[in-house]
């Protein structure tokens, strides 16, 4: 494989940035993931932290170095990062679990598959226009969905912000999955918060990606965004990718990242997010592997989300 892929996560306007991004690669397989932790439930970061972290871990463990089953993947592993989630609250007696949305994509063999949780989107750009992009769990989509309210106003609507449909909530979510999209040389995947695709219109974003490379759009939007926020915005975070084919047939391309060399069992990781101190002052690490731990246990022994 080879592309140009390009993380970034703000605090924006926040006191806290409750956002966590991260990549994952192996020679034959890529994961890109993006949670914005919703604030207003307790902690919302550490809901975030738990699932960027439970899903790269366990890519890290299956793409030796390809997913058996990249959609079955996806549904299992955001199953789990949930109740892994569940797990953490009721381990720590918290009076309310943390909720975050979620999306990620996993791309190999030339097709990407992705799924979603609440309002964090995925744009797969191509030839100047969007080929698809997520539809929100919210409740001002609904709205959209029926005719009341016009696409364009969804940005500025008052209950813009309500999801109704995320990660550590009281039900198991419902996680809503692409079918597998084959990709083209020079097509964009870009998968951000509401933080960022709330202050920009599709026609920005598009036109951001034609004008530059994705290592210069992707931190171009962030600043088109925090700026039209006037430092009253969310946090905001995107992972833009431009896909550039085989490697065995791409020519080189400067700061592109080529997967032929890895070896088989070689993983490469990337996040961004995760440097936030008062999250830090809450949520060790060892905290959140005993979470995910006890969730894999579940999972090995027959009894958890994904089993067989």
């Amino acid at each position: 494989m080879r592309f140009l892929i390009h993380q970034e996560s703000r605090q924006g306007g926040r006191k806290t940035n409750q956002d966590r991004v991260a990549y994952s690669y192996s020679r034959d397989a890529l994961i890109m993931a993006v949670a914005d932790g919703m604030g207003g439930h307790l902690h919302g970061e550490i809901a975030a932290h738990i699932a960027v972290k439970f899903l790269i871990e366990a890519f890290q463990s299956q793409a030796r170095p390809l997913l058996e089953d990249p959609h079955r993947f996806l549904l299992d592993s955001i199953t789990n990062a949930h109740l892994a989630i569940l797990n953490y609250a009721e381990a720590r007696n918290l009076p309310e679990t943390p909720r975050t949305t979620f999306v990620a994509c996993v791309i190999q063999e030339g097709s990407a598959c992705w799924a979603h949780v609440g309002d964090s989107r995925l744009y797969l750009i191509r030839d100047g226009h969007v080929e698809s992009v997520t539809k929100d769990h919210s409740r001002v989509q609904q709205l959209v969905d029926i005719g009341r309210v016009r696409e364009e106003a969804v940005a500025n609507h008052p209950d813009r912000n309500k999801v109704y449909n995320c990660l550590g909530q009281i039900n198991l979510p419902r996680i809503e999955t692409s079918r597998r999209t084959p990709l083209r040389r020079g097509d964009t995947v870009l998968l951000c918060t509401d933080g960022m695709w709330g202050a920009l219109s599709t026609r920005t974003i598009v036109e951001a990606v034609l004008r530059d490379d994705i290592l210069k759009a992707t931190p171009a939007l962030l600043n088109t965004a925090e700026a039209r926020a006037a430092g009253d915005g969310d946090n905001l975070s995107a992972i833009g990718l431009s896909w550039l084919g085989d490697d065995a047939l791409d020519p080189m391309v400067p700061q592109s990242i080529s997967t032929r060399t890895m070896q088989m069992s070689d993983v490469a990781t990337q996040t961004a997010g995760f440097g936030d101190d008062t999250t830090r002052d809450f949520l060790s690490d060892d905290e959140i592997e005993r979470a995910i731990e006890e969730i894999r246990g579940a999972i090995h022994g027959g009894g958890g989300a994904g089993a067989a």
